[in-house]
């Protein structure tokens, strides 16, 4: 049966304000990819196809995997642009910047639900079609064949799981906030819709001596 595996990428810039110095790896999440791959190649058949998005911090996950398939680079598969929409949220309602991750546990589901309400103005794309180009491109990939390995961000996997289970928008935010780097997801076709059947694996770091690499930010 074809499945769809979605791999988070490495722990980015955690120092960032803006979207350009978020996106590259960090040492550490160098690492995770590097572990995440030895783990995928040591526990059975590789995926015969493999895709990520055009950012940095996806094409250097997949680059540290050591993925041995062409990869092929999509756009549709990028993250949602969450530092320029808090900033705009912050010009026209006055929404304070997060300083701090209890800060951002906080700060994410306002994002989403006034991005879904549609009172940001010109946001780099629209709630809807965020959604949208995420069901396009998952739907696509399952038309292939054979499983397919997906190196993306945690905004897209959270709407992927949103679509599969149903969920509002606050629950959307929750799951999003609890994905962690270099994590694995996968979803399996059900009856004809998107079932998961693993979500936020990391047992490439479930070692004591890896503890301190799962990381959420």
């Amino acid at each position: 049966m074809t499945h769809i595996t979605l791999v988070r990428h490495g722990q980015a810039n955690t120092q960032a304000r803006d979207e350009a110095a978020y996106d590259r790896l960090s040492e550490l999440g160098h690492r995770q990819a590097e572990w995440l791959g030895a783990h995928l190649r040591d526990g059975g058949p590789p995926h015969t196809r493999v895709y990520c998005g055009t950012l940095r911090r996806h094409r250097e996950t997949a680059a540290a995997m050591g993925v041995d398939a062409d990869i092929v680079a999509d756009a549709r598969l990028n993250e949602l642009e969450y530092f320029t929409l808090a900033q705009a949220l912050h010009a026209q309602k006055g929404v304070l910047l997060p300083q701090s991750r209890e800060d951002f546990v906080s700060h994410l589901p306002q994002v989403f639900s006034a991005w879904e309400a549609d009172e940001i103005t010109d946001p780099p794309e629209t709630w809807e079609a965020f959604a949208c180009r995420i069901s396009e491109v998952l739907d696509e990939i399952a038309e292939g064949d054979g499983p397919a390995l997906v190196v993306t961000s945690g905004g897209l996997i959270a709407m992927a799981m949103r679509r599969a289970l149903g969920l509002d928008t606050p629950a959307t935010a929750r799951l999003a906030l609890a994905i962690m780097n270099t994590s694995v997801h996968r979803l399996f076709r059900i009856g004809g819709d998107w079932t998961p059947v693993l979500f936020n694996a990391v047992p490439h770091l479930d070692h004591p001596d890896r503890s301190f690499a799962q990381t959420h930010m």
